[in-house]
């Protein structure tokens, strides 16, 4: 995975559109299955990519278990180049995710 881009505004793993967490989970339907509200919610977010270095970002994690119909689902590993992870009106979805 050359790139993930993470822009959800409530979740644990996300900081700065990067993903912190170590695998990726894609489920089914396309939704995020490895996103963890902060307790916080949004607020706290804003406060810890304020406080957040550049330079201490994680690249892209190395998995991403996909479960849903995509042209870059192979043997349930995503292979596609860069994901879009973002925001729906009530779930957090791979907007990368093409049906085949």
């Amino acid at each position: 995975m050359e790139q993930l881009k993470c822009k959800t505004v409530n979740c644990q793993h996300n900081l700065k559109n990067h993903c912190n967490a170590p695998v990726i989970g894609i489920d089914e339907k396309g939704r995020c299955a490895s996103k963890l509200k902060r307790v916080g919610g949004a607020l706290e977010q804003t406060f810890a990519e304020l406080e957040a270095a550049d330079e201490f970002l994680s690249d892209a994690p190395a998995i991403v278990q996909c479960e849903c119909d995509c042209v870059y689902n192979k043997d349930r590993r995503c292979t596609a180049t860069s994901i879009l992870v973002q925001d729906k009106l009530f779930r957090t979805s791979c907007a990368t995710r093409l049906k085949d």
